[in-house]
C-alpha cells in the first residue's frame, strides 16, 4: 500500500503513537488523553472501530497476553510505523509552512 498520500485523523495518529509498546483498549484511551493534555479524549466505539480497521490494515497487530486476563493487547507493525512516520513528516511539514508564513 502507497503511504505517501496517506493522511491519519488525530485519533489515529494517536493510536499508533501510543502502541510503540503494547497496550490494551483502556491503555490506549488514558494514554491518549494523557499525551494530548486530556483535548483528545477517545470514546470505547471509536476506539474499538479504528483498532478493527488498523488490525484490517496491517497497522497493528493484538499480542498474545497471559490466559488468565481477557483484556486484548496491541502494537504497532512495521508498516504502522512507516504510515506514522510520515505522517510526522507531513505535520512538520504544515508546521514549518506556517511559521514561515505567520513570520513565528
Amino acid at each position: 500500500m502507497n503511504t505517501s498520500n496517506v493522511v491519519l485523523s488525530e485519533a489515529v495518529y494517536y493510536i499508533l503513537l501510543v502502541l510503540m509498546e503494547p497496550l490494551h483498549g483502556y491503555g490506549i484511551m488514558q494514554k491518549t488523553a494523557e499525551l494530548s493534555g486530556g483535548r483528545l479524549i477517545i470514546s470505547a466505539g471509536t476506539l474499538y472501530g479504528a483498532i478493527s480497521s488498523l488490525i484490517e490494515k496491517g497497522w497493528i497487530l493484538p499480542v498474545k497476553c497471559d490466559d488468565i486476563s481477557r483484556r486484548k493487547e496491541y502494537v504497532i507493525t512495521p508498516e504502522g510505523r512507516s504510515v506514522l512516520e510520515v505522517e510526522l513528516d507531513r505535520l512538520k511539514e504544515l508546521v514549518r509552512n506556517g511559521e514561515d508564513i505567520l513570520n513565528k
